[in-house]
């Protein structure tokens, strides 16, 4: 082939090139942003057409610094597939190509506020040439739950510049969110001479805002009930979102235009004794007011809106009038009221004191000075006897005498009332109240208290006598109340009557108290007890066990405890008798009778003569015994 042929091949291979270059362009698509919330995931899609193959075509990823410069993050050609290293998202992204729908994904990981940047997707192909496209990264942050703070102190209507109200803040929010001040549900325009709102911008290390708004406004009076809070609006991917705060009140201290001054305690009527609270309060509110109360020429200083008046009287009654100054403007206003003390007067009992004679008849009265309707009751031992200013009782009798207490009370208030004591004294003969028991029963030995108590005026003279005349001596004796109270003690030695005996100068009365003497026999006996029987005497021994002997029984059984032992002696002086004439056994010797078993109720008697120790054990029925030796 010579020269001139290859030139005309070469020359038709550049048309045909520059032909179909001219109709295939490759082409990229891409949104204009993408948004997404920090720390999450993102996804930048790049749309691209071509007429080459995926073999054909090589396809590049780009940020754009902050100061307009391209860095490369990814290549990848048919052959390779590179993630750029020593960037910031080398570790972070991620690219998948879509050869059936010509798409390439860019995936980052753990998007930061620093990844807000443009990204660029660039598509080669080896016909259609060059097409790259562009999408912004935007990131958003949630800021924290806003706060609001208000003055601690009370701010003055009359300021003639705007005071500080509070402060609101959000922090950590990205973009920077916005605040806006409310006053009751009203937003709040700043940047006049009634209000003033600032502004502050702090831009964190991590990148995101943190905004703080102070707002100071000139209040009125009406401010005093505002809630005054902050409304947080800010962005996140799709849209906008909003936030509040909580409510706050402020102080305002504006002065009065009246002053009220009333009772607070005790609700309702008062009385003599009571404790009167005052409250004083004006309708302003401003801290530099002077309270003072004055009734009649007396002043009462008023420390935090309170007057407390304790243990009043009725000579407190009148008007209260309460005073108020503002120590700030010096403007002087005052309020007042009214207080009437009720009172109850101490009871009087006419007479005090009445001696009376029995069948008479008692009357008494009982009134005290009241400013209320008062209502009047008799009580006796605790128990209501009567109603009524006058007490009345017919026929008396000593039941009647002792204390009576009157009792004057005021139904409308509770707790007022007065007492006071009459003392009844019932004149008569003594009168001796009998107890339930006047025969009586003691053991031998033993010793009896007898009581008497002896009603009647004037006091009895009581005396204790026997049957026989003989005066005891009195134990102890007490006047009492209910009369005088005698008690006498004696040894009981036999059957006896001791007498009370009670006189005064209108009579006498006695009353008789029978004794009965109880004998009580206990005897201990053994096959070794002995009793000794003398030529002149004879000692004997019963075993009988201890028991309480009845009333009916106790005389037989004491006659034939004798009438035995009488027997016993008779027997034992025969028995010595024939001893004495060798009728039994010889003098000589001893004998031993004794049985095989003898009753622990055996009687044992010894006998003994004169001029000899030899003796002889007589069992009751006769035997003798022979005596152990000694």
């Amino acid at each position: 082939m010579d020269a001139r042929h290859s030139a005309c091949l070469l020359a038709g291979l550049v048309f045909l090139l520059h032909g179909f270059t001219a109709w295939a362009v490759v082409e990229v698509s891409m949104e204009d942003r993408v948004e997404v919330l920090k720390g999450e995931t993102a996804q930048i899609t790049c749309m691209f057409t071509s007429d080459d193959g995926f073999g054909a075509l090589t396809i590049q990823w780009f940020y754009v610094s902050k100061t307009g410069e391209k860095h490369s993050i990814y290549y990848q050609d048919a052959t390779t597939q590179m993630v750029e290293r020593s960037t910031s998202f080398t570790d972070r992204i991620m690219v998948n190509v879509t050869v059936a729908t010509r798409e390439v994904v860019l995936t980052i990981t753990d998007v930061q506020i620093k990844d807000q940047l443009e990204f660029i997707c660039l598509v080669k192909s080896l016909t259609d040439g060059v097409s790259e496209g562009r999408t912004k990264l935007l990131v958003f942050e949630r800021p924290d739950s806003p706060t609001i703070e208000g003055v601690q102190t009370g701010i003055y209507v009359y300021e003639t510049t705007p005071s500080k109200i509070g402060s609101c803040e959000v922090k950590n929010g990205f973009p920077k969110p916005n605040i806006t001040w409310y006053r009751n549900n009203a937003p709040i325009q700043g940047d006049s001479d009634e209000v003033k709102i600032m502004p502050s911008t702090t831009i964190e290390s991590s990148g995101l805002f943190s905004v703080r708004s102070e707002l100071s406004l000139k209040v009125m009076k009406e401010d005093k009930d505002a809630q005054f809070y902050c409304k947080v609006t800010y962005l996140v991917p799709g849209g906008t979102r909003m936030t509040e705060t909580n409510r706050i009140n402020i102080t305002v201290y504006y002065p009065s235009t009246a002053v009220n001054v009333w009772v607070e305690s005790p609700k309702g009527k008062i009385k003599e004794g009571d404790s009167i609270m005052f409250h004083c309060y004006g309708n302003g509110n401003t801290p530099s007011s002077v309270y003072i109360i004055k009734h009649g020429e007396k002043e009462y200083a008023v420390e935090s809106n309170t007057l407390i008046l304790e243990n009043v009287t009725r000579l407190q009654n009148g008007y209260y009038e309460c005073n108020s100054m503002d120590m700030e403007t010096y403007e002087e206003l005052s309020g007042n009221t009214t207080v009437f003390v009720h009172y109850l007067e101490p009871a009087v009992v006419l007479p005090t004191n009445i001696e009376i004679a029995q069948g008479e008849e008692l009357t008494a009265t009982c009134n005290a000075l009241s400013s209320l309707q008062t209502h009047t009751a008799w009580f006796k031992n605790g128990r209501l006897v009567s109603f009524g200013h006058t007490l009345i009782v017919k026929d008396v009798t000593f039941d009647t005498a002792g204390a009576y207490t009157c009792v004057v009370t005021v139904p409308e208030i509770d707790g007022m009332e007065e007492m006071e004591t009459l003392r009844v004294t019932v004149k008569g003969a003594p009168q001796i109240m009998k107890p339930e028991h006047t025969d009586l029963e003691e053991s031998v030995a033993n010793t009896v208290e007898l009581t008497c108590h002896v009603r009647g005026f004037p006091s009895p003279q009581i005396i204790w006598t026997t049957a026989d005349g003989k005066i005891l001596e009195t134990t102890s004796q007490n006047e009492m109340e209910d009369g005088v109270h005698s008690m006498v003690s004696m040894e009981v030695t036999s059957d006896l009557t001791a007498f009370c005996n009670a006189s005064n100068e209108y009579g006498a009365d006695a009353l008789a108290f029978n004794i009965k003497a109880i004998v009580r026999i206990t005897a201990a006996a053994t096959t070794t007890s002995t009793s000794t029987l003398s030529s002149s005497t004879v000692q004997a021994a019963t075993a009988i066990p201890p028991k309480k002997i009845r009333k009916e029984s106790n005389g037989v059984i004491i006659a034939v405890i004798i009438i035995c032992i009488l027997l016993l002696a008779i027997l034992g002086s025969v028995l010595y008798f024939l001893y004495k004439k060798g009728k039994i056994c010889g003098r000589s010797g001893k004998q031993d009778l004794t049985k095989e078993k003898s009753s622990k109720d055996n009687i044992v008697v010894e006998m003994k003569s004169d001029n000899t120790e030899d003796a002889v054990l007589l069992g009751v029925n006769g035997e003798k015994l022979l005596r152990s030796p000694q």
